[in-house]
């Protein structure tokens, strides 16, 4: 459940790690107040959960069983344990 969670946290970082970059990229202050203005940070805290928002989308879409599949659970066949399957 930790690795789901990293890639969300992962994805909201993007815009923020890219802006970082291009400040590196241009020689200016990357900490310095101005760089990091109230109207650009609000621009990209936007973007960022626009991306979180189309990852979710995507991962509802495109990840898990197909439809109309069967699941069968996980159990204890002769004494050994048989991970579940879609069928």
């Amino acid at each position: 459940m930790i690795r789901p969670a990293l890639t969300e946290i992962g994805i909201f970082l993007i815009p923020f790690a890219v802006y970082a970059l291009f400040l590196l990229a241009t020689r200016s202050e990357l900490v310095a107040q101005s760089s990091w203005p109230l109207p650009l940070i609000a621009k990209l805290l936007l973007g960022s959960l626009l991306l979180v928002i189309a990852s979710f989308i995507m991962l509802a879409n495109f990840s898990g069983a197909p439809p109309h599949s069967t699941y069968i659970p996980a159990h204890i066949e002769n004494g050994r344990l048989v991970p579940g399957v879609e069928k």
